[in-house]
C-alpha cells in the first residue's frame, strides 16, 4: 500500500475498495528506516510492473536528503530516472505534469 495515491474519479478498481494500478497517475512513498529496502528496491519494480505512470521517492533520510521520479516504463522497467536532493524543484511528468517544490519535504 503506497503512502499517497493520485487517480483520477473513474480509475478503475478490484474488488469493492481497491484501485487497479494501471489506472493510477502516480504512487508516493516515503522512505522510514523500517521501509529503506522495500520503498527503494522493491517498489520501484512492483509499480513499474503494475504500470503505474509515475512513482515519487521522497527520502529524507538518504545521506543526503534526496527527491526521485521514476516514469517512462517499458518492459514493466521504469527507463526514466530523475533525482534532486531536497529543497530543489522536480518535474513531474505527464500524466500529472507538475513542478513540484521539494523543500516542502524538509524537516
Amino acid at each position: 500500500m503506497p503512502d499517497f495515491v493520485l487517480a483520477p474519479p473513474d480509475c478503475p478498481r478490484w474488488g469493492a475498495g481497491e484501485l487497479l494500478s494501471s489506472g493510477l497517475l502516480m504512487v508516493a512513498e516515503v522512505v522510514s528506516p523500517g521501509s529503506v529496502r522495500t520503498d527503494r528496491e522493491e517498489k520501484v519494480r512492483l509499480y513499474a510492473v503494475g504500470q503505474v505512470p509515475i512513482y515519487l521517492l521522497i527520502d529524507p533520510i538518504s545521506k543526503t536528503p534526496a527527491v526521485t521520479v521514476f516514469s517512462d516504463i517499458k518492459d514493466d522497467t521504469y527507463r526514466t530516472i530523475f533525482k534532486v536532493d531536497m529543497g530543489t524543484p522536480i518535474k513531474l511528468p505527464a500524466p500529472v505534469d507538475f513542478e513540484l517544490d521539494t523543500s516542502i519535504f524538509k524537516v
